[in-house]
């Protein structure tokens, strides 16, 4: 299994647990926002292993306006990843980087994404993990398979079908065996001016003997991705975590970052702990995402605006984040 791993470690988007029987989870992130603003979705297929080597398939469906959840598992022999690309069946549903079909009791239909916009990949950096990516023993990795994309096609939900043409997607994932202990992300790609997006994320990592606050922030505009992490030189300043609001600011350069969310009624859905699903988080995708990107050094506004229908997640001991 050594040239799939290597293939994948290069490929963000494709599946990465060859080899794995236990402790180990990883899952694939769908948003999916309907042109119209009245209706939005999360889409999570996964895998998920414990520490005994019990082993089961998922999909979550998350539909964020009712802040309801469903939690779908299936036997292992229903999930099957292809070797050459990112393309994932679990039982009669399927998945790959441009569109998903689903075929379950409570949801049926079909999507098709164009014009993804991946967070940039090279050798020595591939994708948002960077040099991190190389590193075996992180807790938790990360993917950004497009920060934005256009939908077409509709999903048979809640009696109904529902029109996602014309709408805007996002998608992402994560694997490894279990969620950061204390983390906070945020997401939006439904800014006034459209083909813009944000993704900010701040959490605690293992590191070695100790841990540290790492963080990870991007803001897609102009056809080109302002990037603030932890390995580029960018420095957080601030992270504040409220009841009702969450601040967090980060310095690259002259370029200055800073990003306010509300915190809306959200939703629980099950998280990894040690590879299995038996965590539970809370997501909202109602939350309104402000952001103001400023040079520090002539005064200008680079860009400022608010992002609706955003998603939010702020979970574990947020104690250990705050800055």
């Amino acid at each position: 299994m050594l040239l799939p791993k290597l293939r994948a470690l290069f490929n963000p988007e494709m599946y990465h647990g060859w080899g794995r029987q236990k402790n180990y989870f990883e899952g694939w992130y769908y948003k999916v926002v309907s042109e119209n603003g009245k209706h939005a979705m999360a889409i999570i297929p996964g895998i998920a292993m414990d520490a005994d080597g019990n082993r089961q398939a998922f999909i979550q469906i998350l539909d964020g306006k009712d802040c309801s959840s469903e939690y779908h598992k299936f036997p292992i022999s229903d999930f099957n990843a292809n070797l050459q690309k990112f393309e994932v069946t679990i039982g009669k549903n399927r998945f790959s980087i441009d569109s998903l079909d689903l075929n379950l009791e409570t949801i049926k239909g079909q999507l098709s994404f164009d014009r993804l916009q991946p967070w940039p990949s090279t050798w020595y950096s591939p994708g948002i993990m960077g040099p991190y990516s190389f590193v075996p023993f992180m807790e938790c990795y990360h993917g950004v398979l497009s920060l934005d994309h256009d939908i077409k096609g509709s999903l048979f939900w809640r009696n109904q079908w529902v029109e996602f043409t014309g709408g805007r997607g996002y998608m992402e994932k994560d694997w490894g065996h279990s969620f950061p202990s204390a983390y906070v992300w945020m997401q939006s790609n439904h800014f006034q001016e459209k083909h813009i997006s944000a993704k900010i994320s701040v959490a605690k990592i293992p590191w070695l003997t100790g841990s540290f606050v790492g963080f990870i922030g991007g803001l897609w505009i102009k056809n080109q991705l302002i990037a603030f992490t932890t390995y580029n030189g960018s420095r957080l300043l601030s992270c504040s975590i409220h009841q009702d609001k969450v601040e967090i600011t980060i310095k690259k350069g002259l370029l200055l970052l800073y990003v306010t969310a509300n915190r809306p009624d959200a939703t629980e859905l099950a998280s990894p702990i040690q590879g299995f699903m038996d965590g539970r988080i809370e997501e909202s995708m109602t939350a309104t995402l402000t952001i103001r990107l400023e040079n520090t050094d002539s005064g200008e506004i680079v860009f400022e605006g608010e992002g609706v229908h955003s998603g939010i997640e702020v979970a574990g001991n947020i104690s250990e984040i705050i800055l």
